[in-house]
C-alpha cells in the first residue's frame, strides 16, 4: 500500500509542477526535506517564494484533498519553510496548498483535476 501511495503522490506532484510552470512559476526545488518537514514544491513568481503543499487523492472518500493539510501539517510546513528561508535570501513568502484528484485504471495514473488555493495560509 505505501509504495501504491508514493506512486499516486509522485504523480499528483508531477501534475502540480505541470501546473505551476503552465501558469509562469518558476520551480526553485521539490521534495525540500528537514528534520520535522517538508515542503513538496518551492516556487517563485512575482517576486514572491512559494511554499506549496500538494495532497493528491483517487476517491473523495476521506475528503477534498485541499482538505487535508490540516493544523499539524500546517505547522510541519511552517517549520521546514523556516529553515529554508534561514539558509537563503528569502523575504516574501507565501503558502499554497495544490489538490490534484485522479483515477488510477490498472498501472496508469489519470489526473481528473487541479485545484491550486493561492495564499492558502
Amino acid at each position: 500500500m505505501e509504495k501504491y501511495n508514493k506512486k499516486v503522490g509522485g504523480e499528483g506532484e508531477k501534475a502540480a509542477v505541470k501546473h505551476l510552470k503552465k501558469q509562469g512559476y518558476k520551480i526553485i526545488k521539490t521534495n525540500f526535506l528537514v528534520r520535522g518537514g517538508e515542503i513538496d514544491i518551492i516556487a517563485e513568481k512575482d517576486g514572491y517564494t512559494v511554499f506549496v503543499e500538494v495532497k493528491t487523492r483517487t476517491s473523495e472518500q476521506y475528503g477534498n484533498p485541499v482538505e487535508a493539510v490540516g493544523d499539524i501539517k500546517q505547522r510541519r510546513l511552517l517549520h521546514a519553510a523556516q529553515v529554508y528561508m534561514m539558509n537563503n535570501e528569502v523575504t516574501d513568502v507565501r503558502f499554497d496548498v495544490i489538490g490534484v484528484s485522479c483515477e488510477v485504471c490498472g498501472n496508469k495514473i489519470k489526473i481528473c483535476e487541479i485545484q491550486h488555493i493561492i495564499n492558502a495560509f
